[in-house]
């Protein structure tokens, strides 16, 4: 069915204009005034913006964790990404280390293929390297078109792998065309501190952040720049909490390394503080890194302005307070961590960056969808309003405001992290390759119609469409 969106102002990375949109095929077919096409269908967006469809690439769905699973599968956890003008998301399998990686990359393809209403694409975790994972990578490359391997520099005895696995996995990288991201936190040293907290009597949500120190996070990324760079490989930072973490990955880039950083907008709008809160509230905001001191929140929103971070990730990891959180009571390192945030990362981001005058609205596009685009490999077709690119689409009324709260999100979780903030701006309607997702603020689409994305290899254009599986 071809549809018409018109009235709208299309804002793209590059540009903002007024114009027609033709959507035919599940493609974007034409761009221009007066496109007396003869559409089935008429989407008036009079003011409001037509943006590229966001790209969440830091997602944790249908997850074991801490003896329990994230609360978020890949039905509720892209349903309410579409709410929130998410069309797109990048997930983290896990694997197991002495068993192929092709079983882990199975078993997510078990928990999402039914279930997911928007596109999904894996990265990989590497806990280790040997022939057998040698020999693996670049076949997973080829045929499951994953071009993105993570490395956790922490949970020591749990996810941890140390320098060698991370130094010969960049080498990896560089020769099959991959991108490598890593969780970087000292995880030894946030191990030696832990203890010591433990052994000290202090068991409260607070020292969660108290026990990982943003020193800790500076350190691990500039090791993981430096390898990066005797490497000669790529290198993506995941969740950039701090001032120290920001300096590492910008000393890198002046060198010429080839090193972006995302962060999240829980690190943006909410601070150490909040792991105080009374009556074990405080759990509510564990995750890793933690929430910094609140000065940090400038020099991140600086540093996404200045390009010394590129991108805006949700880190979505939630646990429900009452039954999960509540596993840490009287041991901090019991609290699962993550938290609820898939749903309001575009909007907060749009509100307080844009609304705040942060960064531009061109900006906010690339940092939320169209810089995700080119660093994984979906790039035109993602990411961008383009003849020829998916039609992936979210019709967004800048004016809108509301409060955000677990009473009218769409997480499967008990509480939200952002709980009585105010945001300007709302995704109106959604559209997933043409098709209506959430209109008019209902959802309408159907698990199981989000497509598997293999996606290009790191540098190059991404595959024709005919190749998605």
């Amino acid at each position: 069915m071809k549809k018409l969106i018109t009235n709208g102002t299309i804002v793209t990375a590059a540009d903002r204009y007024e114009a027609d949109l033709l959507i035919e095929d599940g493609k974007i077919a034409a761009i221009g005034k007066n496109l007396g096409t003869g559409a089935e269908e008429v989407i008036d967006a009079r003011g409001a913006y037509v943006f590229p469809g966001g790209i969440d690439p830091h997602t944790h769905l249908d997850m074991p964790f801490g003896g329990t699973v994230t609360s978020d599968d890949f039905e509720t956890g892209t349903i309410a990404a579409a709410y929130g003008g998410t069309t797109s998301i990048i997930d983290f399998c896990l694997t197991n280390k002495g068993e192929p990686l092709k079983n882990a990359i199975q078993t997510w393809h078990e928990k999402s293929k039914s279930k997911a209403v928007i596109d999904y694409g894996f990265h990989l975790m590497i806990s280790e390297v040997n022939e057998q994972v040698l020999e693996e990578i670049p076949l997973i490359i080829e045929e499951e078109g994953i071009t993105s391997f993570k490395v956790f520099m922490a949970y020591k005895n749990v996810f941890q792998a140390d320098d060698e696995t991370l130094f010969r996995t960049l080498l990896t990288a560089k020769e099959h065309g991959a991108l490598v991201m890593v969780h970087a936190e000292n995880g030894d040293v946030i191990d030696f501190l832990v203890n010591k907290a433990l052994k000290e009597g202090n068991t409260a949500p607070i020292y969660h952040a108290l026990t990982r120190p943003p020193e800790v996070e500076g350190e691990a990324t500039g090791r993981a720049a430096q390898l990066t760079g005797v490497a000669g490989s790529q290198l993506y930072v995941v969740h950039v909490s701090c001032a120290e973490a920001v300096e590492k990955i910008d000393q890198a880039r002046k060198k010429g390394y080839q090193v972006w950083g995302e962060t999240c907008p829980q690190y943006l709008v909410l601070d150490q503080s909040y792991l105080e809160k009374p009556n074990f509230e405080g759990a509510k905001y564990v995750w890793s890194p933690p929430l910094r001191e609140k000065w940090n929140q400038e020099v991140l929103w600086n540093a996404l302005k200045n390009g010394q971070l590129q991108t805006l990730g949700s880190d979505q990891c939630s646990f429900n307070f009452k039954g999960q959180k509540e596993l840490g009571v009287g041991d901090f390192t019991k609290i699962p961590n993550g938290g609820p945030i898939i749903e309001d990362r575009f909007s907060l981001f749009f509100s307080e960056g844009v609304k705040k005058g942060r960064i531009s609205i061109n900006q906010f596009v690339d940092i939320v969808s169209t810089r995700i685009a080119k660093l994984f490999g979906l790039f035109p077709r993602k990411g961008t309003i383009a003849v020829g690119s998916d039609a992936d689409i979210v019709i967004f009324d800048p004016n809108k405001e509301r409060v955000i709260s677990a009473e009218t999100h769409h997480m499967n979780v008990d509480y939200s992290a952002f709980e009585g903030m105010k945001v300007t701006g709302e995704p109106i309607s959604v559209l997933s390759r043409g098709e209506f997702v959430i209109r008019e603020k209902e959802f309408v689409g159907k698990p199981g119609s989000g497509q598997y994305l293999k996606r290009a290899r790191f540098g190059s254009q991404e595959k024709p469409a005919e190749k998605v599986r």
